[in-house]
């Protein structure tokens, strides 16, 4: 089932069990039982005369809905019987989220990947290779993020805990007294963000996990301060709060904390903080989870949030039902948006609108991970943003930066999106609000926790297993 904490109250619990034990029913089972006799345990056809599923034409997103009302409603005339009176929506849904694996997995045999010859990467606009810029053995742990000082050096956030500083390749030394962290599961050290401004002001943003005074479990924290350089030694100081929760709503939970933080040019701070597991708190604005923030670059409320005037709302919530938001960036339009976790499948690019709800969890793409249905991308109940793409099955999205520079020219204004469990970097163009392209670029050279364009134009990845920083360099 979709995770839940002991701290979600006891009503959201019960009423996420009960919506589950109406469709609990195993997936690859069911697909066995309805589908497979036609279309092939492995979705590659042949019985009744039907075709192979698994061609990248039928991979794509825009088969999302005619594959659930095919099963639904049926197709007569190729014999297909309809589901709807012996299924519900959940489970037809799931069906189409198998499907959707069956594919991948298909396609993936079949050489569905970018692969190097001689060291060159070909994508459809530019030629490249992948090189090492901090290696293995320069003693990272679960690199976060990656930030540029002035003077060139590399800021390289390890989630227990500690803040590397890395010159030409070589990591110099670490950021003494940053805040205390605490690594809770997918928790810990995270961001890292200079203020466009850095040169004149000095300051430096991080998002953490801050343990509970209590001693309680954690929860996402946005600080800033300043580094004072004594030689190449840099320590943490100044240090002013700029968002933190209630000690309430601290738990211990170890799942999506999110914790990116980009600027706007305007003034404005913007951060993720991911729904910590709670389900239908994402829902709420009065708690602090699944929700994208806009402060004032100080920490404080501006006026015109568009939950201001809501009866018990945070303030500082722009949007909400999200579930684990780890890429967030700035296109060159302005617009912003973000890239978070579904469960097993659905994780999303959206476009991050003011007061939108993203509608985790009444709506998702995906299925539970023990291989039980679970929701429909579609509802009645609540207007809901829909996301511009999402990946079936999931990459566990994670690190996304908008291209900006010369040196991959053709890639202007294209977004840069990193997966973990997909071990992926997608590069995916979007006009309008619609998806127009979408390439995979690297595949397979470990879990892409960072995606960051740096100042010489190249593109940098922070890689998790082994626990190192790459670049992407044009290929000569």
């Amino acid at each position: 089932m979709a995770c839940t904490t002991v701290e979600e109250p006891k009503a959201a619990v019960a009423a996420e069990s009960s919506a589950q034990n109406r469709t609990r029913v195993n997936v690859s089972e069911l697909y066995e039982q309805t589908c497979a006799k036609c279309h092939g345990s492995q979705g590659q056809g042949g019985g009744g005369g039907t075709k192979s599923l698994n061609t990248l034409e039928k991979y794509d997103q825009k088969w999302d809905r005619p594959f659930f009302d095919a099963i639904k409603n049926g197709v007569p005339d190729m014999g297909m019987e309809a589901y709807r009176e012996s299924l519900s929506d959940e489970q037809i849904w799931a069906l189409v989220v198998h499907i959707r694996e069956l594919q991948y997995q298909a396609l993936r045999r079949s050489g569905m990947r970018p692969e190097a010859s001689g060291g060159v990467y070909n994508s459809r606009n530019h030629r490249f290779k992948v090189e090492t810029v901090v290696d293995s053995d320069q003693g990272l742990s679960t690199p976060w993020a990656v930030e540029w000082l002035p003077d060139g050096r590399m800021l390289i956030t390890n989630r227990g805990g500690t803040l590397s500083v890395a010159r030409g390749g070589r990591v110099t030394g670490q950021v003494s007294g940053i805040p205390e962290v605490i690594e809770l599961g997918q928790g810990g050290l995270m961001d890292i963000t200079l203020h466009p401004n850095y040169k004149s002001n000095g300051w430096v943003y991080l998002a953490y996990t801050e343990p509970a005074k209590n001693g309680r479990g954690g929860l996402t924290k946005i600080v800033r301060g300043k580094l004072k350089a004594s030689g190449e030694d840099l320590t943490w100081t100044d240090q002013q709060t700029i968002w933190e929760a209630d000690q309430k709503w601290y738990t211990g939970a170890g799942i999506h904390f999110g914790s990116r933080i980009v600027f706007d040019g305007k003034g404005h701070v913007w951060f993720v903080v991911g729904e910590r597991g709670g389900n239908m708190l994402a829902q709420e604005l009065s708690n602090p989870f699944g929700k994208t923030y806009r402060l004032n670059e100080d920490g404080s409320e501006p006026k015109d949030n568009p939950f201001v005037g809501t009866a018990d709302a945070i303030k500082g919530i722009w949007s909400y039902g999200h579930r684990n938001q780890q890429g967030l960036a700035f296109d060159l339009q302005g617009d912003l948006w973000v890239t978070e976790h579904g469960p097993r499948g659905g994780d999303e690019v959206n476009k991050i609108e003011r007061g939108a709800n993203y509608g985790w969890p009444v709506v998702a793409f995906s299925i539970n991970y023990n291989d039980t249905p679970f929701r429909t991308p579609w509802t009645t109940e609540k207007k809901i943003t829909m996301p511009v793409f999402r990946w079936l099955p999931s990459i566990g999205a994670c690190g996304l930066d908008v291209y900006r520079g010369k040196t991959f020219a053709k890639w202007s204004g294209d977004l840069l999106a990193g997966g973990l469990a997909g071990q992926n970097l997608d590069r995916i163009r979007v006009k309008d609000g619609a998806l127009v392209e979408r390439e995979e670029l690297i595949f397979g050279i470990g879990r892409i926790r960072e995606v960051a364009v740096g100042p010489d134009g190249y593109v940098y990845l922070a890689i998790n297993g082994p626990d190192k920083i790459v670049r992407l360099v044009p290929a000569e």
